[in-house]
Parts: structure tokens; C-alpha cells; sequence
């Protein structure tokens, strides 16, 4: 205890008291790194969405691909996704739906047709592992539901549901940074049919 004493009558002294002894019993209550709570892993930071060199690569590939679709009246990624999803679910429905995406379209044979899929895909997989831990709340059905009307009418589209899939990583894109991101951007982009 004489040492204690001694220890906080220098100014130094105290400091390293304070950081070796108290900060770690104030700080010991604070969840771990990586230990977050379901609201917090289902965030992305939206520094992950302002890399000019990763949009640019997902727009232009949208746009290419769009210019080869031939349905003007179908939309697979749109605001039909979230029909009756709460909105803290939302960054669930995208992580599920960029998932699908990746994995069922980018991955497949159509990595050799278009410029830049595997940067894009490697891109978006990227996101979908950061949202590892990100869970739903509340009842799935929904969520669920919606996924599989999108899948359907891919599916439906033949061989150009894979290209209007394509087209619409744009949307993809804005409508992931929107739900997932902590301040969301305003308005998104509007894309016409």
C-alpha cells in the first residue's frame, strides 16, 4: 500500500496507475471486439461503399449487362424485396440476397462474359463476410417469401435472368449500402425499366 501511495503523489506515476489498474476494471464490462449485438453486426461501414474504383467497376459492369437485357418489365432487385420486412431486417435480406447473387449468377459460367465479375463478385463476398454474425429478428417467413419471388422470377427469365441479375448490380449495390450502413445515403439511385 506504501508503494500505491508513493506511486500517485508523482504525476507519472499516476497515469500509470490509472491505465494499468483502472482502465482495464472501467473498460473490462465492454463488450469484446467482435462480440457485438445483433443491430451492430448487421452494419457495414460506409467507407466499404466510397471506393470510386470498386463502384465504378459494379456500375460498369451493370451497365453492360443491361444493355444486353432484353425484359424492360421484370425487376429482381427492387423495392419488392422488402414487402412486409421490418426495417432492421433489411441488411439480413441483402446479405442473404448478395449471397444468392454471387454464388448462384456471378460465379457461374457468365464470369467470362462480362468484364470485371470475379472484382465485383470477390467484392461483394467481402461484404457478405463481414455480416457473418448478422442474424434476423422476429419471425423469417418473410424474409424468406421475398428471397424466393426473386429467385423464381430469375428463374422464369430463362437464360436472361442471369443477365438482368447482372444489370441490376447497381441497385444491388445502393440498396445494400442503404440498409446496411449506418447513415444511409438519401434517395438511391433510380433506375428505369
Amino acid at each position: 500500500m506504501a508503494s500505491l501511495q508513493t506511486l500517485s503523489k508523482s504525476f507519472p506515476g499516476w497515469i500509470f496507475f490509472c491505465c494499468c489498474c483502472c482502465l482495464p476494471l472501467l473498460t473490462g464490462s465492454l463488450p469484446l471486439k467482435g462480440a457485438s449485438t445483433a443491430h451492430h453486426a448487421c452494419r457495414l461501414r460506409k467507407i466499404n461503399f466510397q471506393q470510386p474504383y470498386i463502384r465504378n467497376r459494379t456500375y460498369t459492369l451493370a451497365k453492360t449487362a443491361s444493355a444486353l437485357d432484353k425484359d424492360t418489365d421484370n425487376r429482381l432487385i427492387g423495392q419488392q424485396l422488402f414487402v412486409n420486412i421490418r426495417e432492421s431486417n433489411r441488411c439480413y435480406l441483402m446479405k442473404r440476397v448478395v449471397e444468392f447473387v454471387v454464388k448462384d449468377v456471378l460465379l457461374t459460367e457468365v464470369k467470362n462474359q462480362y468484364p470485371y465479375v470475379e472484382e465485383v463478385a470477390q467484392f461483394l463476398a467481402s461484404l457478405t463476410s463481414e455480416l457473418s454474425s448478422c442474424q434476423f429478428s422476429g419471425k423469417r417467413e418473410h424474409i424468406e417469401k421475398n428471397l424466393e419471388q426473386m429467385k423464381n422470377k430469375m428463374e422464369q427469365l430463362g437464360e436472361n435472368g442471369k443477365t438482368k441479375a447482372i444489370g441490376e448490380l447497381d441497385l444491388l449495390f445502393d440498396y445494400m449500402e442503404n440498409a446496411c450502413t449506418d447513415a444511409p445515403k438519401k434517395g438511391g439511385n433510380k433506375k428505369k425499366n
